[in-house]
């Protein structure tokens, strides 16, 4: 059974990042469609996966993590308007069958991603 899940990384703190809002949306011809609002655990993960079984279809999807609030919580000062605020990640899934890991790791200045498994 497919599924689609995340984990994100503090690079500046060397850990996982704990209560960051993470939003999925499907990416349409007509714009995006929100399909859930999560708040990662302590681990940096959510609870269950983002999707699962007969949800994770074929397409575009974009995960938008809230990176920007997340270190601003942690006390951490940037100048405004914050260089990473909102970072977006679009991605597509061809094989629903399969794991789609999409972690983030991040620090106040830069991000990046891969496949994961």
């Amino acid at each position: 059974m497919g599924r689609l899940t995340t984990h994100i990384l503090d690079t500046a703190h060397g850990g996982p990042a704990a209560n960051v809002t993470i939003r999925l949306f499907r990416v349409h011809d007509e714009g995006r469609e929100l399909l859930t609002e999560r708040l990662s655990n302590a681990d940096g993960r959510c609870d269950t996966p983002l999707l699962e079984g007969a949800a994770l279809i074929p397409g575009t999807y974009e995960l938008e993590f809230a990176i920007g609030d997340y270190f601003a919580e942690k006390g951490v000062v940037v100048p405004e308007p914050r260089f990473l605020d909102r970072v977006p990640i679009r991605f597509g899934i061809a094989d629903p069958g399969q794991h789609y890991h999409v972690p983030l790791l991040a620090s106040p200045f830069a991000f990046s991603t891969y496949r994961g498994s």
